[in-house]
């Protein structure tokens, strides 16, 4: 196969040979085939000019090039001739699925010729690379992101239906990759997206599960998992290298050789082997790499005496430790051994990575590696906290392995690596048991012990001694080990200014026991003496906070929205802000607008490139502001609507065959769709639905007709498997569900439907067809989102609160067009204090709906443990920590507003068409060009 990594990866010539056309630079030119001819060489052995030779035809090998346009007939033969030389199925049919994965293969082809170039390309100029580290790669379906960004969907739609297919049968038989959950993921294969399309030299890196998150099945009891199964038929797009594959190591110890070195030795050693998929840049030859690890162990660790002897679990052990890291995307961490597995996902993801990377640098720096020369080359960015073991991981390969000194070693670390912060909650700002860590990991604990010193001498320096309580209080809160003593240096300066630097909360208490004496006992004896008895209070863990870490140990930080930014800099990460003010920095998110409008909206694609002109946009998306001065006109107001209906009529399609349930496409199309979490307020949208269904079932059927608009309501998303209150709110929103859909006297008037296995397939869907979408939760805990950019892209009105991106979708958009409800996020800590101090009078109509659930309306089901988390003024799982309660009576009244909007559909379709032309700014190219400049300091480079 192919090569765009290190190593000799052999290629086999394909017909597919190059990514030009007639028309367009970007298409395929395609080989006339004969007999079968195999050539495969050593791509590192060979000048990389010659990379499109040797050319396979009827004369053999190396004859004369014989080549014909990409047109459809010459698609066809390609996929043909894979069908036949490289199956996957047995040969009896040309099934749908067979079909897929012989089309998948021939636009692999074309993909592997601008992939190689892009590589050579790179290595050639030597250029400073970017390399983007993330847990989550949610990529969705490839074939027609692929074909659409080669320009040749028309082709390959004509050559399928020679075949007797159509491309969107053949297109629905790809499973979505199972890399990834939510808005972390999507977001990262945005930005693939976006490097490649605009040029820049960069590679993802993740790791390549088996079974993802799991399939969620929607059932009476909820929401139920199982092992998603998108590799069982193999995936066409992976090219696994088996020659690119480095050691990982966990447990051992750490000793000190004679010549001073740290070597970590024993323990449990793996590999970790590459797996590339071919990322596409649109309308360019640029393809950049997604480099998956998968972790396996080498054959001589099969003890086969053990397995002969019948003991088969013994025999195969390490084989399954190993493979089971690549298992599951956050395996559920309530016991130690899942604690210790995802740090194994972790920590196998950034050594794997930075041996590559380090690779990479040597090989382009030929003999003369210059270590001081690395941050030149080479920018890592950390997505969330997950890879921040790159940091210890990097200062470990270049102290111990290429014998750097500490101070040198660090300096060149802070300069490679950066930060991406994308919570503010605490429980998602990781931190790691101490004891854990030091026992997997042995080696990183002692740097991280070493970071943390250096970290404390700044802060002394810093802020001087004069006062040892704001000192104190400046340790407790930016230290990196929580709940650790402190250097015998700092103990020794905090003893010269005679206060104690022992945190208070690990200081030992008296416990006084007085004695008990008759007035008897007390003539007659000595006045007893109160016993005391030094018991110790219980120490709080010892933990490695991982976010602390990601700040100290980067150059810059970043938030991902201007509301999140600020934040993280006034509370979340303060202490560091003032300390390090240059160092913190905003991208508002984006997501790729080919995927996001351009592909799986054609229809109103079509209508905007009419209007505006041009299909300029799809690239430079500030043109999509043109539309605002087509926003009243009639014309376009009715190939909109077109448009819109066209989408809805195929989700109401999709909706029947996925649930069971009949939607009336007339009616509005309201959605919430994404993760299952309390501070997302799933919780809120479907008590504003059971709300409105208990006013309807109060009124006549006419009242009911003037007074509500027709809606179905959409919800999608998955509770993580543990997340028991999550569950519960699936469940509650299920069981509303069943009763409505099957009340008579409602009918069309009020839907609601849980999408099951919400993924980007169906995102795809759903988003086109959506008319209002909800992006409601509590104001200054979302950090962005990132589906609120790709619902207004589409034409969608928004209804939320000034939270995460919603703050600027509605700076752009206009304060007109998008329904804005709920309390502030500087509001948000005082109404939590009013709540505990048990000061807040919630709304009778909060208090009448929460009644209403109770009354056994919506089946026998017990709901007193999803409802008390909204009642109480404090304690874990009460005190409503989200404001539901608060923000409820403002959310209903917002309802009724948006019902109002509504019945005016030409103030609505306006509303719409503004959306789309303020959504300009929400482009991932345009956050891409802002880390290449501000953070990564990397330029584009052009493949000719």
């Amino acid at each position: 196969m192919a090569t765009s990594s290190t190593g000799g990866t052999a290629i086999a010539c394909s017909r597919l040979i190059n990514a030009t056309s007639r028309r367009r630079s970007s298409k395929v030119l395609l080989l006339k085939r004969g007999k079968p001819s195999f050539c495969v060489r050593c791509v590192s052995s060979e000048p990389k000019s010659r990379l499109l030779d040797p050319i396979i035809t009827e004369e053999g090998v190396g004859s004369n090039l014989k080549v014909s346009p990409g047109d459809a007939a010459s698609i066809a033969s390609n996929i043909k001739y894979h069908a036949e030389f490289t199956p996957l199925f047995s040969p009896e049919n040309f099934a749908p699925s067979k079909a897929f994965f012989a089309t998948a293969q021939s636009v692999r082809d074309a993909l592997i010729v601008n992939w190689n170039a892009t590589y050579d390309h790179c290595e050639k100029m030597n250029v400073k690379q970017a390399y983007y580290l993330s847990m989550e790669f949610l990529q969705g379906r490839a074939l027609l992101n692929a074909i659409g960004n080669l320009e040749l969907t028309g082709e390959y739609a004509e050559a399928l239906q020679k075949l007797g297919h159509t491309l969107e049968t053949i297109a629905s038989q790809e499973p979505d990759a199972a890399l990834g959950n939510g808005g972390l993921g999507r977001l990262a294969s945005c930005f693939l997206d976006s490097l490649a399309t605009l040029n820049y030299p960069a590679s993802g890196y993740g790791l390549r599960y088996k079974y993802g998150l799991f399939k969620q099945l929607i059932t009476k009891d909820g929401q139920e998992e199982v092992a998603e199964n998108w590799l069982e038929i193999g995936n066409p797009w992976e090219i696994v290298r088996n020659d690119i594959a480095y050691p990982v190591k966990f447990f051992g110890k750490v000793v000190t050789g004679s010549d001073g070195n740290k070597n970590w030795i024993g323990g449990e050693d793996i590999l970790a082997v590459a797996y590339d998929v071919p990322i596409p840049g649109y309308k360019t030859k640029t393809t950049i790499s997604l480099r998956l690890w998968s972790t396996k162990v080498p054959s001589d660790q099969l003890d086969l005496c053990a397995f002969n002897a019948g003991e088969h679990t013994k025999a195969c052990q390490a084989k399954a430790k190993a493979e089971k890291i690549c298992y599951i995307l956050y395996p559920g961490d309530e016991s130690e051994e899942g604690k210790i597995l995802r740090l194994k996902q972790q920590y196998t993801l950034c050594s794997a990575s930075l041996q590559d990377i380090i690779s990479r640098f040597e090989r382009r720096s030929g003999g003369n590696v210059r270590w001081e020369e690395l941050p030149d080359k080479v920018a890592v960015q950390m997505n969330d906290t997950h890879p921040t073991l790159c940091i210890p991981e990097l200062v470990r390969i270049l102290m111990d392995l290429k014998g750097l000194e500490w101070e040198s070693a660090w300096r060149i670390t802070q300069r490679t690596v950066a930060y991406t912060n994308h919570t503010v909650l605490p429980e998602a700002l990781e931190k790691w048991s101490y004891d854990l860590m030091q026992r997997l990991l042995p080696r990183h604990v002692e740097i991280i012990e070493m970071i943390d010193e250096q970290l404390i001498g700044e802060i002394i320096s810093e802020y001087g001694t004069s006062s040892p309580e704001i000192l104190k209080k400046k340790l407790a809160a930016m230290r990196i080990l929580e709940n650790l003593d402190l250097p015998a240096s700092v103990v020794e300066l905090f003893a010269k200014q005679n206060v104690s630097c022992v945190d208070e909360t690990v200081e030992e208490v008296d416990s006084i026991v007085e004695v008990k004496t008759t007035e008897k006992d007390e003539k007659e004896t000595p006045k007893k003496k109160k016993v005391v008895n030094k018991e110790p209070v219980p120490l709080p863990p010892k933990m490695v906070r991982m976010a602390n870490l990601s700040v100290v140990g980067g150059h810059a930080v970043n938030g991902v929205a201007e509301i999140h930014s600020e934040i993280v800099k006034g509370e979340v990460f303060n202490d560091f802000f003032q300390l390090w003010p240059k160092k913190f920095q905003n991208k508002t998110n984006g997501v790729t607008p080919r995927r996001w409008i351009h592909f799986c909206n054609p229809d109103l694609s079509a209508v905007i490139t009419k209007w505006i002109g041009t299909d300029d946009w799809v690239l430079k998306t500030e043109k999509l502001a043109e539309l605002q001065k087509f926003a009243d006109n009639k014309d376009l107001h009715i190939e909109w609507t077109a448009a819109k209906k066209f989408n809805k009529s195929k989700v109401a399609s999709f909706i029947k065959q996925r649930t069971g349930y009949s939607v009336n496409p007339d009616a509005m199309f309201d959605i919430q769709v994404k993760r299952i979490h309390e501070y997302k307020r799933q919780l809120l949208n479907i008590l504003g639905i059971v709300y409105r269904y208990k006013k309807m079932k109060e009124m006549t059927a006419a009242e009911r007709e003037a007074k509500f608009v027709p809606r179905v309501c959409m919800f999608g998303g998955k509770a993580f498997a543990t997340y028991v209150q999550a569950k519960r709110i699936v469940k509650f929103i299920t069981d509303v569900g069943a009763t409505i859909n099957h009340d008579p006297d409602i009918g069309d008037l009020l839907k609601v439907i849980f999408v099951p296995d919400y993924n980007v397939s169906v995102a795809e869907l759903l988003i086109p067809a959506s008319e209002l979408s909800q992006h409601i939760s509590t104001a200054g805990m979302e950090a962005s989102g990132t589906s609120n950019m790709k619902f207004a892209m589409n034409g969608c009105v928004l209804i939320g609160t000034l939270d995460g991106a919603n703050v600027e979708i509605r700076q752009e958009v206009g304060d007109d067009n998008f329904f804005l409800f709920g309390a502030q996020a500087p509001e948000i800590a005082g109404l939590r204090k009013e709540r505990a101090e048990g000061k807040f009078v919630p709304d009778p109509r909060f208090e009448e709906v929460k009644k209403f659930v109770r009354s056994g309306a919506f089946g026998a089901h017990n709901y007193d443990e999803l409802l008390g988390s909204l009642e109480g003024n404090e304690g874990f799982g009460r005190g409503d920590y989200f404001l539901v309660g608060k923000d409820f009576p403002s959310y209903i009244e917002c309802q009724e507003r948006v019902d109002e909007a509504y019945r005016d559909q030409k103030r609505w379709t306006k509303m719409s068409i503004l959306n789309t032309a303020g959504s300009y700014k929400f482009s991932s190219d345009r956050t891409i060009h802002e880390y290449a400049r501000e953070i990564w300091n990397i330029n584009p480079l052009q493949i000719n």
